[in-house]
Order: structure tokens, then sequence, then C-alpha cells
């Protein structure tokens, strides 16, 4: 950006007209900044879901060059926007509308269900359709959503996020066959760990622990994901349960770090907790970024998750 500045002055009975320019640089990142005048302009929505934080753009009108690249540079929390991923909207030929989700790494996820519910109230407030209950489709199928509205627009959503998948084959995770419950993993530094594998859409493993808040998260988060018997990496749950309905979670989320939230990773500690005889099949879950709800029903053996959906700002990004 090139700034000019005009003025006058009077030296020996002569009137001296000068100008001076100020030439700006561009700098990186920052919209309309240097030679990014000419850039075409990508427009976004910062989204939340109970701290689990987005940047949403509807990818049907504007081309961006690469949505793995686009993603670790809006996440950037120093030199970005800052998030926990990038959603991408599309259109979809087996539902009402298409979900991409891309982590801070680049990595695309299968599903994210605070992101979902972030997606749906976007879709919602922006007039993109009218309908209260939408089917989104993901990389861990359709997803079937319930938005609650309020003053016109989403306050919160329930998601339906479908069937946990138990089998240790489909979640994925190396061994033999059936599910992954109280089984023992060994960590290169010598500490062990009493795992419950869930997949839902994306692989989880959950770890009950009784001092959550002092849990060394950042230490054994990366390195179960990284565990050599998960071929796609996996998210990992360190929960701790206050009683039969009330239960603790943080998160270590695959391709991002420890995060405020997780959705899938809700549900899938529900599945662990009723697989481990912890708890009811309805409960609240207590994350750092808020509170969810789930419920593990029987009569379609589907779990389905509550929780808010906020929009934070919005803004344009250079494509």
């Amino acid at each position: 950006m090139t700034v000019h500045f005009y003025g006058f002055t009077i030296i020996g009975g002569y009137c001296i007209i000068f100008i001076i320019y100020i030439i700006e640089t561009a700098v990186p990142g920052i919209t309309g900044a240097g030679n990014n005048r000419n850039t075409a302009m990508i427009q976004f929505t910062k989204m939340h879901g109970t701290g689990n934080d987005y940047v949403v753009i509807d990818g049907r009108k504007q081309k961006a060059a690469g949505f793995s690249r686009l993603a670790r540079a809006m996440s950037d929390r120093h030199y970005g926007i800052g998030s926990d991923g990038i959603l991408v909207l599309l259109g979809s030929k087996s539902a009402d509308f298409r979900m991409r989700m891309f982590n801070p790494d680049g990595s695309e996820a299968e599903m994210c269900g605070n992101g979902i519910r972030c997606f749906a109230k976007y879709l919602y407030d922006n007039r993109l359709t009218s309908k209260k209950r939408l089917t989104i489709e993901t990389a861990a199928g359709v997803k079937e959503l319930r938005l609650q509205v309020k003053n016109r627009g989403v306050s919160s959503v329930v998601v339906n996020m479908g069937e946990p998948i138990l089998r240790r084959d489909r979640i994925p995770m190396i061994g033999g066959q059936g599910m992954v419950v109280g089984e023992t993993l060994q960590m290169d530094d010598g500490s062990r760990f009493t795992i419950t594998a869930v997949s839902m859409g994306n692989p989880h493993v959950v770890i009950f622990v009784e001092e959550i808040e002092k849990f060394p998260v950042e230490k054994y988060g990366p390195i179960v994901e990284n565990h050599a018997l998960f071929p796609n990496r996996t998210n990992v749950e360190f929960v701790k349960v206050l009683n039969r309905k009330e239960v603790v979670q943080r998160t270590w989320e695959r391709g991002t770090g420890e995060t405020l939230s997780c959705g899938t990773g809700a549900s899938a500690v529900t599945a662990a907790c009723i697989l481990n005889k912890l708890t009811e099949r309805k409960i609240q879950i207590h994350l750092p970024g808020g509170d969810l709800k789930t419920e593990w029903r029987e009569d379609d053996n589907t779990i389905y998750l509550s929780g808010p959906a906020v929009e934070v700002f919005t803004g344009k990004w250079p494509g």
C-alpha cells in the first residue's frame, strides 16, 4: 500500500509544494497489505463450539488453491486467523450440503462434532437454508442434524453422530480381532495406559485418569497419537469420571494438539464409559471450553451430541 502526503511551505517568499511517499511493504497474512492488493479475497467466518474454533469458508463460490495449504496458513495463531482447523462448504449429491474439515497441520479429518454444529449455524444464519433438520455429507458418512433456533439464529445443534465403530480393524488399530476395551498400551518410555478404542468416523483412544487437571496431556497426547498401533494416528481423550452422569474430558486432537473441546471425542468417551460400565447412557461432559451433552441410545445404537455454536467474526483472507 502506498500512502501519499501533500503539503507546502514558504521559503524566501516562494511557495514550495512537496509530496511525500511512504511505501508499506507486504506483511504476510495481513489483508490488503502491499502486493496483496490485487489478490482475490476469500470471505470467511470465524466460529466456535465450546471453544473448539474453526474458520468456515464457502468453497462453492471461492476457489481456494489448496485447502491443506490454506488450513495451515489460516489456522496459525500468530500469523493467521487462529483456529483448530478450517471447514469447507461444498455441494452434495447425497445430502443437503457437504463439509470437508482440515486440521492446522493440513491433514484432512473425517469428521468433527463441534465443527459440524458451527457449519450448520453458518448455513442457517446466512440464509443458505431454511431447514431446521439438515443432512450433511462428511468423509465419515452423512450426518443428521436438528437445529435449535432462537431470535432467527441457531443457538444449539443436536447431531446424530452415528453408531460407534468398535471393531479393532475398523478403528483402525493393528492387532487381533474384536473390541479394544480395557487393553494395556505400552509406551516407549516404559509407562502403560489402560485404553478403550472407538471410532466415530475418526479414531479415538480413551484413557481414564484420576488427576485430570494435572495430567501431562501435552507429554502423552502426541506419544499415543503417533503410536505404531494406529496406522492413521489417533485422537486421545483423557477422562475423569465424576459420577454416573458426569465426566471431565481433556482432548489431544490428531494434527492439532490439545483443544478446548472435541465433539467426536465426547461421543467416543460416551461409548467408552458405557463399555466400561462407568456411567449411564446419557451423560454431561465437562470440557475446558464448556459442556456437551451426549446419549448412546439403545433403540437405534447411535450417539447423539448436543451443544452450542457461536459466530465470532467475519473477514477476508488473501486466496
